[in-house]
């Protein structure tokens, strides 16, 4: 019954994901509740997609210095350069303000910890998307902050010691954890059960989805034309990066270029959230919050988009 209802949520996972910020939007008290469960779904999340990953595909993608060099500099460079020169641009024609900076500080987010997950739900290359997630979160205080400090003169507070115990407890701890069940169980006898482990990961995202609307809205009655314009905002952001990667990504091939798309688009901002303090720049803040609409709606509204242009593999 327990592999059934899992099941259920592996199969319908898109729409669960989008109901889950909504519940969380309209039920404070629940979303309330849920917030202090965030990191350990995070770590029960990245267990849970290490359990599904194709190591083999992983270290194959690893052996292509070229592509995942590309990946990085786009995802951590590029990509906030890109951004910058957007909003300056709009800047030049008389839309400003400080939804600006916060657009820029939004590129320069490593991959979202679900993005492999997220792109299984969609039928995309969850490998590659292991791979940008991990590493890109590997090097963000390397990137991040100069970026930041460098185009928009804000500090940002993230150092490599205090990133580094974030991802002993999110990336080290499950990979131990999924490296034992897969000894312990065998791949043989893991493989029967994958629908239900998706299903235990969208579950868990949708969990998380429900806690991180803590607050959202609240702010939204009391500034609803702002909350408006800065969740616009936000899909343009999420979207735009998605295509724009897609496009820079092209000449890898269909599969890799979606895959990396989607990954740029869907940002960390859940890190952001954790490290800034608490005397931060409030419609910052709200941004980072805002912009976890279109992550958590895109494999709804995307994933019929992928269905069309994703060439089926074809079996040797």
């Amino acid at each position: 019954m327990i592999g059934r209802f899992l099941e259920f949520f592996s199969r319908r996972g898109a729409i669960l994901l989008a109901l889950s910020i909504f519940v969380g939007l309209f039920v404070p008290p629940l979303a309330r509740a849920m917030r202090f469960i965030v990191t350990p779904t995070v770590v029960g999340l990245m267990t849970l997609v290490l359990l599904r990953v194709d190591f083999a595909a992983v270290f194959a993608y690893l052996r292509r210095p070229g592509l995942v060099l590309w990946l990085l500099a786009w995802l951590m460079v590029g990509a906030p350069l890109v951004a910058f020169a957007g909003v300056w641009l709009a800047e030049q024609v008389g839309f400003s303000g400080p939804l600006g900076a916060a657009f820029v500080i939004v590129a320069t987010g490593c991959a979202t910890t679900s993005a492999p997950a997220f792109a299984r739900l969609v039928g995309l290359d969850a490998q590659i998307s292991l791979v940008g997630s991990v590493l890109s979160t590997l090097i963000v205080p390397f990137t991040a902050p100069p970026l930041a400090l460098g185009l928009l003169g804000i500090a940002l507070p993230i150092t490599v010691a205090g990133l580094s115990a974030r991802l002993l407890l999110v990336v080290g701890l499950p990979l131990v954890v999924s490296l034992a069940v897969r000894r312990a169980f065998g791949e043989a006898r893991l493989k029967p059960h994958a629908g239900a482990i998706d299903g235990a990961a969208v579950l868990l995202v949708v969990l998380y989805g429900v806690g991180v609307m803590d607050g959202i809205l609240a702010t939204a009655i009391a500034r609803p034309g702002f909350v408006a314009l800065a969740t616009a905002l936000g899909f343009l952001c999420n979207y735009g990066l998605n295509a724009l990667t897609a496009l820079a990504f092209a000449p890898f091939g269909q599969r890799i270029a979606l895959a990396s798309g989607l990954m740029s688009g869907n940002r960390n901002m859940a890190l952001y959230l954790a490290v800034m303090p608490s005397d931060s720049e409030p419609d910052l803040l709200l941004f980072f919050a805002l912009c976890q609409f279109p992550l958590f709606l895109s494999p709804f509204l995307l994933a019929p988009v992928y269905r069309r242009l994703v060439t089926p593999q074809r079996s040797p």
